[in-house]
């Protein structure tokens, strides 16, 4: 099947899983990169301490991928030497039809798209989502190792659990809102479940089942609300508009990776506790649900479904 726009949430959704893989193998594999240095059992190697090692580590895959990327990734399906042509044909005709029927993102220029209202509404949604996410995610070794006095070893293996959850809960998000077509509450629903966790979280201090509980959930949210989110952008552009826009809607979004844990790290240290940072946290995804729910991001009829074509994994964007 073409991966376009009746389906474009269960491939988001596939493409997306990759963050919280990272961060269920990467927490353990870096503690243990950390002790290189630290003491006579854990030599420095090639002169240079585990945190070194650590940047060193993580960049090899990202580099190598870059060039893969490079060589692999075309710009449209009739550059993919991968699909035979009868498949290339259909996606082309099928990316055609797409850009036909989303009339408005037609007629706009790069410029317009980057002005226009529900663009620059998306980007301030995903800033507070981004805003909850990050702080929670940067904090959680923190807020465990304070709450329950644990050493490092045990936080790795905990915080490894909220990730598996949220992985599935984004498969499953992604392949329900292309089964029945709907991409508005499915982008609310999460997020309120992530806002209620987080601020259902400070009641669960000294109770380890139901912090990690509320973590789980919280991830959860996080992360299943993304394929319906990015879904949004092409329900009203496409090509080089929607490109642009999604571009400057990650960019905006992504300052709120900065202002999350600043001012979470900013209150635990101004009182002592992490509660105040929670709720902040917590309300933050809460302002971002209600401006989906209320300007009516989202609402729009029925996508067409896509048409049938045998097509190799990760081949919906043009």
């Amino acid at each position: 099947r073409t991966r376009l726009a009746a389906d474009r949430a269960r491939a988001l959704a596939t493409f997306l899983i990759a963050t919280p893989m990272a961060q269920i193998v990467s927490p353990k594999i870096s503690y243990e990169l950390l002790k290189i240095g630290g003491d006579a059992d854990h030599p420095a190697i090639l002169g240079m301490a585990g945190w070194q090692w650590v940047y060193v580590f993580w960049a090899i895959p990202a580099v190598a991928l870059g060039f893969v990327v490079l060589l692999c990734l075309t710009d449209k399906p009739r550059q993919a030497r991968w699909l035979s042509a009868e498949e290339s044909e259909a996606l082309e005709a099928e990316l055609e039809r797409e850009r036909a029927e989303t009339r408005q993102g037609q007629r706009m220029g790069l410029l317009d798209a980057l002005k226009h209202p529900k663009v620059l509404v998306l980007a301030l949604i995903y800033f507070c989502t981004v805003t909850g996410s990050y702080g929670i995610e940067f904090f959680m070794p923190s807020i465990l190792k304070d709450w329950y006095d644990m050493d490092l070893n045990q936080v790795t293996w905990l915080i490894m659990i909220p990730p598996v959850v949220a992985m599935a809960g984004q498969l499953l998000a992604g392949a329900s809102s292309d089964r029945f077509q709907e991409r508005r509450w499915h982008a609310i629903v999460p997020i309120l479940l992530g806002s209620a966790a987080l601020g259902l979280m400070p009641f669960t201090q000294g109770r380890l089942v139901l912090t990690m509980a509320c973590l789980m959930l919280a991830f959860a949210g996080f992360k299943s609300y993304m394929p319906a989110f990015w879904s949004f952008p092409n329900l009203f552009l496409t090509g080089t508009a929607a490109a642009g826009s999604i571009g400057l809607i990650n960019s905006i979004g992504n300052l709120g990776g900065f202002l999350g844990p600043t001012v979470l790290g900013f209150v635990e240290r101004e009182t002592g506790s992490f509660v105040g940072g929670l709720y902040y946290l917590s309300g933050s995804m809460l302002v971002s649900a209600s401006v989906i729910f209320f300007l009516g991001i989202g609402r729009k009829r029925r996508v067409r479904p896509g048409a049938k074509a045998a097509l190799a994994p990760g081949g919906d964007r043009s």
